[in-house]
């Protein structure tokens, strides 16, 4: 009978080993997840919020109309003018002056490349 008690106070001593052991990994999970930033967000106790592809399609409206409100109380009389008129056409560079341009980069990258070659 001695054996079997003492086997018995092997185990409970184990199991509260174990148990303080649980108890420091718990802590130092706890400690990374709050470095995270997230911490209380990665317990699956807690329920998801759910929000219908309807509702944040209004809450994006709603914001967007927020930050539009803004920007225009933050514009200067003279910005909301010129943004009123036309805008000036967008220029289109021609495909000889941009052949032109690039010819004329290669040319100096490879001066550049020779001047570093004999040096």
């Amino acid at each position: 009978m001695s054996n079997l008690e003492n086997a018995l106070k092997e185990l409970r001593e184990k199991r509260s080993k174990a148990q303080i052991e649980i108890e420091k990994l718990d802590k130092i999970i706890s400690g990374i997840e709050s470095l995270d930033g997230l911490g209380a967000l990665h317990k699956a106790t807690e329920p998801s919020r759910v929000i219908s592809a309807a509702s944040r399609r209004k809450m994006a409206l709603a914001q967007k109309a927020r930050w539009a409100s803004v920007r225009k109380q933050s514009q200067p009389a003279a910005a909301v003018a010129k943004t009123t008129s036309s805008a000036p056409p967008k220029r289109i560079m021609s495909a000889s002056s941009r052949r032109k341009i690039a010819a004329a980069l290669r040319a100096r990258w490879a001066k550049i490349r020779a001047a570093k070659k004999a040096a």
